[in-house]
């Protein structure tokens, strides 16, 4: 890259056009005309749904489109050199110097059977760095730097033996290994906690005020957006729909799209206000009483004794018919393992279970079969929940098949009543799920669990993998399916701006106790632990405080 170019910007892409080969031959163009500009120390986030164009946009500025894309005109620039006709050859040279990544899975993205020092090294191996012992103290230098422990140790550990957020920062520290004029951080957390997604989002700020590294940030999170970028450029259809400042662009959306979104971010969006139960309704659909569960784990000395983890210690909590309430708390809380207690699925060590009148805990067999008419499950990822090979209709009927004795024509209206319920059409009851859309497959694992007409409706993450649009049309679903058919829900999720909209209650978790429990409003407004403050202060948004949200 020539240095000359000192006052151009650090990025400059105009008038860019993307397109992919489809597997018939045809070119589908995905990203039509985009223009932007990104300059030093500045935070620019591409905001936008699923197949928006965000992350075909960050591929192509960074030289790694998919063999069946290509550039079909336009211009990228980096540091003022052109760069959308080179080679990949070329690209070598530049990936990590100039631009590096930060992508959005650290499981995929870091090699198993390597350990994590040699990952981090390799960067500067292929850039020229020989010398062993000057790459194993950038290393540790490195890994220091962006917040781990122990770098010495970690160092020598593997992917697996680190937490996702760990594992995070490993990759943080390969892309600032050469102090890149530009960072692209393509959905760097959005599989992670709120907490440790405040600390991660934390960090890159921190590296780009000290170095001057511009930020390109690809979000689905508005909160995310709002909190961290300078400016916004919003997608849809591999279009800009309006760009800006954010502050001012969240202030004032020229777009119906833009509206809609700002609309359907529950970090943005006010807290609704609900009526308080009566103090006097004794009515509960799940009770909960003392619950401990124990896990086996080798080499592990705890107070409860070697070779025992304890992920749920005496957790207790009761959910009035008709209502939601929601466990939250971070990967390791146990919020998880108590939902799967709760639904016959785990066998806690002691304490009392109670769903819909039957005490769970004393389950077997038939029994326990037969729980499944009250209570059902609604995982969290759509995509590997329903069975590929089924049709939409037998993956819906399944149950019926398994428990009523029906015959086919009742059935089959059931399948059809319920697929209406959840605002599906008819003719994708012949489909297979890969052929609907991730909202479309989430609706259909909420008819496949209320088919059966159960009490009782766990949601573990169930809307944790879906764009912000799409997690509102299912939230506003369960909202309806509730008020008509009395249902209660329990809605397991790390994500307190969502419970913070759907919720009548909560228990906030940590390592595997409750630490708050009430009324939503009070536990969000008068938080009681140190631990539910902080999990309220990383709410992505917050930031926001002078923002007022414009509805659609």
């Amino acid at each position: 890259m020539s240095a000359a170019a000192g006052a151009a910007p650090v990025l400059e892409v105009r008038n860019l056009d993307i397109a992919y080969r489809d597997a018939a031959g045809q070119e589908q163009r995905v990203v039509h005309g985009l223009s932007f500009s990104l300059a030093a120390g500045e935070v620019l986030a591409l905001v936008g749904e699923s197949g928006s164009g965000k992350t075909t946009t960050a591929q192509a500025v960074i030289g790694l489109l998919a063999d069946n894309g290509r550039l079909e005109g336009g211009s990228i620039r980096l540091q003022g050199t052109e760069v959308s006709d080179w080679p990949a050859s070329r690209w070598n040279s530049v990936r990590g110097r100039v631009v590096s990544l930060v992508p959005q899975d650290p499981t995929l993205s870091l090699n198993p059977v390597r350990t994590v020092g040699d990952q981090v090294g390799e960067v500067l191996r292929i850039h020229g760095l020989r010398d062993r012992a000057a790459v194993e103290a950038r290393v540790l230098e490195l890994l220091a730097r962006v917040g781990l422990s122990q770098p010495a140790l970690r160092a020598r550990q593997y992917p697996h033996e680190l937490s996702g957020g760990m594992r995070q920062r490993v990759l943080i520290a390969i892309a600032i290994a050469l102090r890149p004029a530009l960072i692209i951080a393509d959905e760097p957390t959005s599989a992670l906690d709120v907490t440790v997604q405040r600390r991660i989002l934390d960090l890159i700020d921190g590296l780009r005020r000290e170095t001057g590294t511009a930020v390109l940030l690809v979000t689905h999170d508005l909160g995310v957006a709002a909190d961290r970028a300078h400016r916004l450029v919003v997608m849809q259809g591999g279009r800009i729909q309006e760009q800006g400042p954010t502050l001012e662009l969240l202030r004032h959306p020229q777009s119906a799209y833009t509206r809609r979104l700002l609309s359907d971010a529950p970090s943005l969006a006010p807290a609704p206000r609900r009526a308080a139960q009566p103090a006097t309704l004794q009515d509960w659909a799940i009770e909960v009483e003392d619950l401990v569960h124990d896990f086996p784990a080798a080499g592990h000395a705890s107070a409860h004794g070697r070779g025992i983890f304890r992920a749920v210690d005496g957790v207790s909590l009761r959910v009035r018919r008709g209502s939601t309430h929601a466990i939250v708390g971070e990967s390791g809380s146990g919020k998880t393992t108590t939902a799967r207690a709760i639904v016959g699925l785990g066998r806690p060590g002691s304490g009392r279970i109670r769903v819909a009148g039957v005490d769970v805990t004393g389950l077997r067999g038939e029994s326990l079969r037969q729980l499944r008419r009250k209570v059902q499950l609604v995982y969290q990822n759509p995509f590997s929940s329903l069975d590929p090979r089924q049709t939409i209709f037998d993956i819906i009927e399944e149950p019926l098949r398994n428990f009523d004795p029906l015959p086919a024509p009742e059935r089959r209206q059931r399948v059809h009543d319920m697929l209406a319920r959840v605002g599906l059409p008819p003719q994708v009851l012949q489909r297979r799920p890969h052929a609907l859309s991730g909202g479309q497959r989430q609706r259909v694992a909420i008819a496949r669990a209320l088919v059966l007409r159960p009490e009782v409706l766990v949601l573990d993450e169930a809307v944790s993998a879906l764009d912000v649009t799409v997690q509102a049309q299912i939230l506003a679903l369960l909202a309806q399916l509730q008020q008509e058919l009395g249902l209660t829900y329990l809605f397991i999720s790390h994500d307190l701006a969502v419970v913070r909209q759907i919720a009548d209650t909560v228990s906030v978790l940590r390592a595997g106790r409750v630490v708050d429990a009430g009324s939503v409003e009070d536990v969000f407004l008068r938080p009681t632990s140190d631990y539910t403050r902080e999990l309220m202060d990383a709410i992505p948004g917050t930031r926001s405080i002078d923002f007022v949200p414009h509805s659609a």
